[in-house]
């Protein structure tokens, strides 16, 4: 086959035709020089400029200019990370100077650190920042729940009670003993109440994680710092603001009890029945006659703000009240707010003031853990009331008591008022210097009652009535008395902090280097317990309850003791210097280094002062050469950084004194009472220490379609505190604290957000955050001059039914803090007894196999993976925002079910469900065994909101805003229990048994309204 031939010389005609025609095409092309500029006039480093048409980019230098061809009458588009994106046509001009915006929506790209701010892009610690938008909705009473599932390594867990916090925990636990809750800072005061602060008046949320972010803050940064920046006023007209909601509770999971026909039936193929004492013929619910109905729960917020050319203000009011789903529980909240900031001697100096104002009663349920026990062992077939009105009591039954009249004739009532104020100085200073002085106070005064009138004293005398504390390291049941005709107890406790901190600091860019130093000294003192407690019995009447002690006569009742508690003033101090060191070179290569030198008198003599360094490294690689052509990649940075912090939290005035108390002894056949030494002095006692090294990257691609970071640490804490018991012929008094024992956290967290779809009508929004974390607990030795350490210590002793000096956990090397130590479940023998694996192997049903001698690993509390999921959908003025979070992989004890499977007393004590397939002779089935440690993986679908803006053309109304939310909409779980979200706070994490506060469905509807 013949190719195709061109004529002759056409080939010709064709090059010169191409020739001409690309001549003609560059002749179009424009080369466009210039600086991208912000709108203060500095320049922005490493702009993204784009041809529209061809889609041919070029990222701008570090200084802002730039160079790109592109055809005249296209459209150059520059975008730049915090920046609203600007388009410009080509023209003429070869030489052009743009000004980009900064993007409102971005201005938590600047991140609040310790003694400053910072730009999160040349940011080189791990910091996260969440919006107010972004906070969790709903009455929420506890910054906590705001930030459930927020915040990638932040392991939040609370319970429907309205008087409880949320218990957080950073990173894993960093010690034993510690609160292991972050540092609060609100407003750069450091330590403050953040009940002090309403969900509406926070501006930002900066979670410092690492040590090279925490260091500054020294000796109390061991468990994260949590920084708070409140809303400011603004110069202008005067801005009012009005955000209302109210809400309705409901009960959203139970215990899965028997009623009254399957307690029958039940007993009934066992061969046994009620007695006729109990069998009244009911079929009440226990745990609904102890609940409302429904909780309703309203919060109002009203703030106005505005200023002149020198004087700015913001001022708000607060009013929370919220029901507890429980009888009695509830929280009653006021929080006055008001800020000033004001400019002075040619606006180099400003001067702020800070004062807040939380005024809360907190109504608790009496004895709440003791009816929740009394409520879940109730029969069925019992009323609440009899026939004639009075409760129904059996006293016959140890241990019994009628969980509704332990509500309805009792009283336990909280009243806090915390003043928070500060006062702050900043003056500017030549040579780019800036100096600080910052004045903080803080007083917390509580008031406390409890009553428990003559229907306690006259029926729950009973030797059987123990108290039912929460699992913790040393923990244990306790008899309770009630006096004779009542008793009362009333207390008023005072606590105060007082800060003074000072700081410099030099803020210069010489060229391509920029530096921010600072360096400052800080003081604190605070006083605790400052106060007193009594207690009286043998009241005339129950109307005045605590009210009115001197109403009482306890020199009337044999033996009655007066309550004069347990709380101790103290005075602790700190005084500290810092420095930090910040610097950039052509916002590419970065560096942060810190010290601080940490004194307190909480520790021994020998010991007391404390040095805390960190350092920092970053490089934003996306301003190098080699990938300034990589499109896809807007930003790239890799961060590592290690530092250490301090713990200081938990421990008071005397930790390391010794101290005396008054002892009774026996001498020459007598007793006689004396002083004598019940935990000697340590001097050698210092800082518990936790080293952190971090490994990050940041990361912005797709033309910032995709935003994100990554994170990898190891955090290690040593020396850590504990309380040693000893020979007291080596120890006086036999118990002393010190320094001992490792532990470890290691994890990965990972933050995803993206905005896949937004054009003028509908967007669409979602972020992801995932963090794993692997805690251990590498060794516990003890001091050596004291010959003791604390490897394999038993603890969270329930004390239940039949379970005396049983425990769930065990704290030993190698093992997660909280890992659960008991008996492993090996199923029934021929008669239906369950039997236990003992330590040689062997199956055994009688007594010599419940012992600790058998115990075995059962699991870990700690979650392998947490997990927070957020889309919001905007359709013109609606929007739609689901909230989904969750942990997988931890287990908990169900302690709780374990109690209720007691089957040999079905006859006087309700059982669970899940009992039923026991037999009534089985008088094993409740001992503590892997057989009630459970999968407590969940997925819950925490929050849907919908809201509506309408926006106003009125001299009076800007917008309105109507919104609904629903609270917990359902869970996605296997456990058996109340719910799954158990208390993972403090040394005891993960065990369930009679403190299941009710969690709650709350749907709630709310109007937000801008004057």
């Amino acid at each position: 086959m013949n190719g195709l031939r061109l004529p002759k010389g056409m080939h010709i005609m064709l090059l010169s035709a191409f020739l001409l025609l690309n001549l003609l095409v560059q002749a179009q092309n424009v080369t466009i020089k210039g600086k991208v500029i912000d709108d203060k006039g500095n320049p922005v480093s490493s702009v993204s400029i784009k041809v529209k048409s061809t889609n041919a980019s070029k990222t701008g230098g570090a200084d802002g200019t730039f160079s790109i061809s592109a055809p005249k009458g296209d459209v150059l588009i520059f975008s730049s990370v915090g920046y609203t994106t600007k388009e410009v046509v080509v023209g003429n001009e070869s030489i052009i100077d743009v000004t980009l915006a900064t993007d409102i929506a971005h201005l938590n790209d600047v991140v609040v650190i310790g003694y400053g701010k910072a730009s999160k892009k040349t940011l080189s610690s791990a910091v996260t920042t969440v919006k107010p938008e972004d906070l969790n909705k709903g009455v929420i009473s506890d910054v906590g729940q705001l930030l459930q599932g927020k915040v990638p390594g932040l392991n939040i867990s609370s319970s429907g009670d309205p008087n409880k916090p949320a218990a957080v925990v950073l990173r894993g636990a960093s010690s034993i003993n510690s609160p292991n809750g972050p540092f609060y800072v609100i407003d750069g005061v450091p330590g403050a109440d953040i009940t002090t602060i309403a969900p509406d008046d926070i501006a930002s949320v900066d979670v410092l994680k690492d040590a090279a972010a925490t260091a500054i803050y020294g000796n109390k940064a061991a468990s994260g710092v949590i920084m708070v920046t409140t809303k400011k006023g603004k110069k202008g007209a005067a801005q009012t603001s009005y955000n209302g909601s109210i809400g309705r509770e409901t009960v959203s999971g139970k215990l899965k009890l028997m009623d009254g026909p399957e307690l029958k039936a039940y007993l009934a193929a066992n061969g046994s029945t009620l007695s006729s004492a109990d069998d009244k013929g009911a079929n009440t619910d226990w745990m609904k006659a102890i609940q409302r109905d429904g909780a309703m729960s309203q919060n109002h917020n009203l703030s106005v703000s505005g200023g002149g050319e020198k004087s700015t203000y913001s001022a708000s009011i607060n009013y929370l009240n919220k029901e507890g789903i429980l009888q009695k529980s509830k929280l009653n909240r006021i929080i006055g707010r008001i800020g000033l900031e004001h400019l002075a001697l040619n606006d180099k100096a400003k001067f702020t003031l800070n004062v807040s104002n939380s005024i809360s009663t907190s109504n608790s349920t009496p004895l709440q853990n003791n009816v929740l026990q009394q409520a879940a062992i109730h029969l069925p077939t019992s009323p609440v009331r009899n026939a004639d009105g009075s409760y129904f009591e059996n006293f016959s039954i140890l241990g019994y008591f009628n969980p509704v009249s332990l509500i309805d004739h009792a009283k336990d009532d909280t009243k806090n008022n915390i003043l928070l104020a500060s006062f702050i100085t900043e003056i500017k200073l030549p040579l780019g210097l800036t100096y600080n002085v910052n004045l903080s106070y803080q007083k917390t005064s509580t008031l406390h009652g409890e009553y428990y009138d003559s229907y306690y004293s006259n029926n729950y005398k009973s030797s059987n009535f123990y108290s039912v504390p929460d699992p913790a390291l040393t923990s244990s049941r306790a008899v309770l008395s009630f006096g004779t005709n009542g008793t009362a107890i009333r207390s008023s406790y005072e606590n105060s902090t007082k800060n003074l901190e000072t700081f410099l600091t030099w803020d210069r860019k010489i060229g391509a280097h920029s530096i921010n130093a600072v360096v400052g000294y800080s003081y604190q003192q605070n006083l605790t317990g400052d106060g007193l407690q009594a207690s009286n019995t043998n009241f005339r009447s129950d109307y005045t309850g605590y009210q009115n002690l001197a109403l009482g006569y306890y020199q009337g009742v044999s033996g009655y003791s007066v309550n004069f508690g347990t709380v101790v003033p103290g005075e602790t101090k700190f005084i500290s210097d810092f420095a930090r060191l910040n610097y950039s070179f052509q916002d590419k290569y970065l560096l942060q280094a810190s010290i601080r030198r940490d004194g307190s008198s909480v520790f021994g003599t020998n010991n007391q002062w404390g040095y805390f360094p960190s350092v920092s490294l970053a490089w934003r690689m996306k301003q190098e050469n080699f990938l300034k052509d990589v499109t896809f990649i807007n930003d790239l940075k890799l961060r590592a950084s290690y530092g250490q912090t301090g713990n200081a939290l938990g421990f008071g005035a005397y930790t390391a004194q010794r101290i005396y108390t008054s002892i009774d002894y026996t001498y020459d056949a007598a007793w006689v009472n004396a002083i004598g030494v019940v935990q000697a002095g340590n001097p050698n006692l210092k800082w518990e220490k936790t080293a952190t090294t971090n490994l990050g990257v940041d990361f912005s691609l797709f033309n910032n379609l995709i935003n994100g970071s990554i994170d990898v640490y190891d955090k290690v804490t040593t020396g850590m505190i504990f309380k040693y018991q000893a020979s007291s012929s080596i120890v006086p008094g036999g118990a002393v604290w010190g320094n001992g024992g490792k532990m470890s956290n290691k994890g990965i967290e990972l933050s995803l957000s993206s905005t896949p779809v937004k054009n003028k009508n509908f967007s669409w929004t979602t972020t992801l955050n995932l963090a794993s974390n692997k805690n251990r607990v590498v060794f516990m030795d003890g001091p050596a001059e004291y010959h003791v350490n604390v490897d394999s210590v038993y603890y969270s002793q329930i004390d239940a039914s039949g379970q005396t000096g049983a425990t769930l956990q065990l704290l030993t090397k190698g093992a997660p803090l909280g890992e659960f130590f008991t008996l492993k479940y090996a199923g029934k023998n021929a008669s239906g007894t369950s039997q236990f694996v003992k330590k040689d192997g062997t199956i055994a049903s009688d007594n010599t196999v419940a012992t600790r001698a058998n115990y075995r690993s059962a699991g870990s509390p700690q979650p392998k993976l947490l997990f927070g999921f957020t889309n919001t959908f905007r359709y013109k003025n609606l929007d739609v925002n689901l909230f989904i979070r969750g942990t997988l992989g931890q287990k908990i004890f169900n302690a709780t079910r374990a109690s209720l499977s007691n089957v040999y007393t079905a006859t006087t004590n309700n059982i669970s469900v899940y009992a039923k397939d026991d037999k009534l002779s089985d008088v094993n089935n409740l001992w503590f065994s892997d057989r009630y440690v459970e999968n407590g993986s969940y997925v819950r679908f925490d929050n849907l909101t919908v809201g509506y803006n309408i926006k106003l053309h009125s001299d009076y109304v800007r917008s309105i805003r109507v919104y609904s939310t629903v609270n917990n909409l359902a869970v996605i779980t296997s456990y058996k229990g109340v719910d799954p979200e158990v208390n993972m706070g403090g040394v005891s994490p993960g065990v369930d048994y009679n403190n299941f506060y009710p969690k709650t469905r709350t749907i709630m509807l709310g109007a937000m309204i801008n004057f």
